[in-house]
């Protein structure tokens, strides 16, 4: 999933940043609000985290001129500001969810999952796709009952495959939700990913997952449901 976090104390920024991409999220950073707006215009965001109080535009603003062209992507917002009013004209103008500072940490990343799984119009924690389990919550694969070891990235694509399940998903659909800007645009981060994950997947049963529509992208499913 990729993530836009906006935020200009530089501290606070390296410390989200890291933590979410630890987590396996891909994330842009922002200093502040019109490059915020930028950036919120030029990619498909899954989940928006936003401090109200930014340089150049704050964030109720850039939250208002995201809404009102048609931008329905899940805002977290972010402010210092402990009043009633504050929050309640956040919530008017179209944030998803807020945090007060100081926060803790994990709060904020099981939010940003929360807003991830809303998303894709679920609220359901387990995925079970043939003798695929995934625990979103424990963020944790097991298949044929096997726990399958995954680092923090290919958890976030099989994840993100499994909300798409039986659907094709292009590649250019992961790498706009799995990785960042880092990604060069005609590398092939996408195909090694799909190839590391398909033979972790393949220690617990040989039977196919993650099945290849050439030309157009992947899909997370039973075969016979692919046409």
């Amino acid at each position: 999933m990729r993530i836009l976090v906006v935020e200009d104390s530089p501290r606070l920024q390296r410390t989200l940043g890291t933590a979410l991409r630890n987590s396996g999220y891909a994330v842009d950073l922002a200093g502040d609000g019109e490059e915020g707006l930028w950036l919120a215009q030029a990619h498909d965001y899954d989940v928006i985290v936003l401090d109200i109080m930014l340089p150049k535009r704050d964030g109720l603003s850039l939250l208002g001129e995201l809404r009102h062209r048609g931008d329905d992507v899940h805002v977290l917002l972010l402010t210092a500001r402990d009043t009633v009013a504050d929050r309640v004209q956040g919530l008017r103008l179209g944030a998803d969810d807020y945090l007060i500072k100081p926060f803790a940490l994990d709060e904020l990343l099981a939010r940003v999952a929360a807003l991830c799984r809303r998303s894709y119009g679920t609220k359901q924690s387990r995925f079970i796709i043939q003798d695929l389990e995934i625990d979103i919550l424990a963020r944790t694969v097991k298949r044929a009952d096997q726990p399958i070891e995954l680092t923090a990235r290919e958890y976030l694509l099989i994840e993100y495959l499994a909300h798409r399940r039986g659907q094709i998903v292009t590649r250019t659909e992961i790498e706009n939700h799995i990785y960042d800007g880092q990604v060069e645009p005609m590398s092939n981060v996408v195909d090694s990913a799909i190839c590391g994950l398909r033979k972790k997947l393949s220690v617990a049963s040989d039977a196919p997952l993650i099945h290849t529509r050439r030309g157009l992208g992947y899909v997370l499913g039973e075969a016979a449901a692919i046409r």
